[in-house]
């Protein structure tokens, strides 16, 4: 990298400035970058994928993945509190499901980016 390339100071571009370009406010890119945190382990990530299809309490995704009560339900407290999922009590059980279709979405984006050829 050349010198040029490191020096922060503003200069002088061949295309004017655009005064409708504005960044993402702060507290946006915050609880963004929670979002991104909490979904890029990929034990929750496979939980979230399993969610994505349909409603499920807690026993049954610990069948399904396969791991322990307490592993799962704490991975389920870490995306309840980062509003990735939401939860419902029926009796005994309680049922987890993704908080919104943003989520949806997000989530499927990066799967489907992952099973790109050339990534």
């Amino acid at each position: 990298m050349s010198d040029s390339e490191l020096d922060p100071t503003p200069h002088d571009h061949d295309h004017p400035h655009d005064p409708t370009l504005q960044a993402a406010d702060v507290v946006a890119c915050q609880r963004a970058a929670a979002i991104f945190r909490a979904m890029g382990d990929p034990n929750r990530l496979r939980l979230l994928s399993l969610l994505a299809q349909r409603e499920l309490c807690v026993s049954e995704l610990t069948v399904i993945l396969g791991d322990n009560l307490p592993a799962v339900s704490q991975r389920l407290k870490s995306l309840r509190s980062d509003r990735i999922v939401i939860a419902r009590r029926e009796g005994k059980h309680i049922f987890y499901r993704l908080a919104d279709q943003h989520i949806r979405e997000l989530m499927n984006n990066g799967l489907e980016h992952a099973r790109e050829e050339g990534h």
